[in-house]
């Protein structure tokens, strides 16, 4: 298992909102001792000269394999977090999406690799289960404007 800290930057994220009804579709976010303390939706960094829409379209051809469609408006989060005692700072773009040539089972995680190799876990999620609070839905907000677009 691989540690991982947030960089002591402000960092540029794009992220796919893939719902399905009351689920979305996120990468489950672990701690040190590989509990699952959150989820995540997939994307990943915008890279230098990089639009959004590119880096969103480039994470879900490196994380799945997959094209996807952008349906509706960006979002844009502020996250200002601590993971494992870390200060963390991003800014981050969210986009509704649909995917044009998979379908992800519903009763099963994917396992997927980033860039830099580490492996990851995405599966679907009920919307209901972060109103608790745990497991929790990141980026900070987001669970708030899904709530508000459901209205």
């Amino acid at each position: 298992m691989s540690v991982w800290r947030p960089p002591s930057a402000v960092r540029v994220k794009v992220v796919g909102l893939l719902l399905d009804g009351p689920h979305l579709f996120a990468a489950e976010v672990t701690d040190d001792a590989g509990r699952v303390k959150g989820a995540r939706p997939l994307g990943g960094s915008v890279e230098f000269g990089e639009t959004r829409e590119a880096a969103l379209i480039r994470e879900f051809r490196e994380e799945l394999g997959a094209e996807i469609a952008l349906l509706g408006p960006w979002r844009v989060f502020e996250n200002i977090f601590t993971h494992e005692g870390q200060p963390g700072h991003e800014i981050v773009f969210a986009a509704p999406i649909r995917l044009l040539d998979r379908v992800l089972p519903k009763d099963a995680a994917i396992v997927f690799h980033e860039a830099d190799g580490t492996e990851g876990r995405a599966r679907w999620f009920a919307i209901d289960e972060f109103r608790g609070g745990a497991p929790a839905l990141y980026p900070q907000g987001l669970l708030g404007a899904l709530a508000r677009s459901e209205e």
